[in-house]
């Protein structure tokens, strides 16, 4: 058997070096626990990048895909089944919207995103000049579509030219939102709460005002949720807690707790004025395996009662959180909802992440400053305490 050092050299010489890894190579996993090939074991506040939000090993999610697997996996969408039929229902359910479409990833539905809403404003006016407004320090994907609103430079300028007519404003600055808005304007989009650019939630008075501009002007209010929806912020989708209803809303991610799907959606006024046979397709997207995954995962989220054990969990999570920020003078803020918290410090954070995986503690970045905490949503009060023990270590 190959050593994890010998498995690590061996990705350097093959894999394309586009990731800078973290020195391990996980092997399973067990409830909110990861354990490497050496057979250490590891508190996980990552969870894949919020995607595992039912924790590892679990028995009812792996024997549902199981099941799928050993009917169908996949038969394009030139023909109807019943898992994209169920989980559609499903969506429309927990998300309050009217139509589906499944995608492969994040990216891939913020794709479909700006395809919708360009299409709906082409209808209007027949110009093919119309500007999406999004938002600086955001985050939508790495495809040429997504990275275009992405609101990073540094991600955008070695591709540019990018897709155009994208404008930049700042979040929860709504008068930098109105200097943008013009007669060209189709659609709004950020994300509900921003992940990758440094954990910012939107302000309630922000969300209400651009969805009174858009009511106003037939603007499409686009939200992406693929990091903070599906019970990360303590409602199936943020913008619930707020009740501020997106025309077009965005997810992934935990939406299937680790098979690789995505979803756009929108309302029925949208659906029925934009996107139609031949303007949008995918191969894999809204195959049976992922079908059943989704349903699957909003079965666990309403039987469980995940939502409600995400609030009661995520204010544990702020208040020791608040505790560890108080006691350390180079942590400069503490933001986020629910099980999507950051630390802010005054330096960078690489040195403390490496330092918690080496005690056994799954940790990452939102940017080069801010400590991001992205558990399974399962986890309880008694693995928040041991996290807590490990990050203060890591700080002394």
């Amino acid at each position: 058997m190959n050593t994890m050092k010998e498995y690590i050299d061996e990705a350097e010489k093959d894999l394309l070096h586009t990731y800078n890894r973290y020195q391990v190579v996980f092997d399973h996993g067990e409830g909110v626990r990861l354990f490497d090939l050496e057979g250490k074991s590891y508190l996980d506040f990552v969870c894949g990048i919020g995607v595992f939000a039912l924790g590892y090993g679990n028995k009812e999610y792996n024997d549902a895909l199981k099941s799928q697997i050993d009917k169908i996996i996949h038969t394009s969408n030139y023909y109807y089944n019943v898992p994209a039929i169920e989980a559609a229902k499903a969506m429309k359910k927990i998300s309050g919207m009217d139509r589906v479409f499944f995608t492969n990833s994040g990216a891939e539905a913020i794709e479909g995103a700006i395809k919708t809403a360009r299409k709906y404003a082409f209808l209007k006016d027949g110009k093919t000049d119309h500007e999406i407004i999004a938002m600086n320090h955001s985050f939508h994907g790495r495809t040429m579509g997504a990275l275009s609103v992405t609101g990073t430079k540094k991600y955008r300028d070695p591709f540019e030219p990018m897709i155009g007519n994208i404008r930049f404003a700042e979040m929860n600055d709504i008068e930098s939102v109105k200097a943008l808005i013009n007669d060209k304007t189709c659609a709004i989009l950020f994300e509900t709460v921003q992940g990758e650019g440094g954990v910012h939630p939107a302000e309630e008075a922000f969300l209400k005002e651009i969805r009174k501009i858009c009511d106003e002007k037939d603007i499409l209010l686009m939200l992406d949720e693929i990091q903070c929806g599906m019970g990360r912020c303590g409602e199936y989708f943020a913008w619930q807690k707020y009740g501020v209803k997106p025309d077009v809303l965005t997810s992934a991610k935990a939406l299937t707790c680790g098979v690789p799907a995505g979803a756009f959606m929108m309302t029925e006024k949208v659906g029925t004025h934009s996107l139609v046979a031949g303007d949008h397709g995918t191969t894999y997207g809204g195959n049976p395996l992922a079908g059943a995954a989704v349903v699957e995962v909003i079965r666990q989220f309403e039987n469980g009662n995940i939502n409600e054990h995400v609030k009661e969990v995520g204010s544990y999570l702020w208040d020791k959180l608040e505790e560890v920020k108080n006691a350390h003078s180079d942590i400069v803020d503490h933001r986020g909802a629910g099980l999507l918290q950051g630390l802010e410090l005054d330096h960078p954070v690489a040195d403390t992440i490496n330092k918690a995986l080496d005690k056994g503690l799954v940790l990452i970045n939102a940017g080069t400053n801010i400590i991001r905490f992205l558990p399974p949503l399962v986890i309880e009060k008694s693995d928040v305490d041991e996290m807590i023990d490990i990050l203060n270590t890591c700080f002394e």
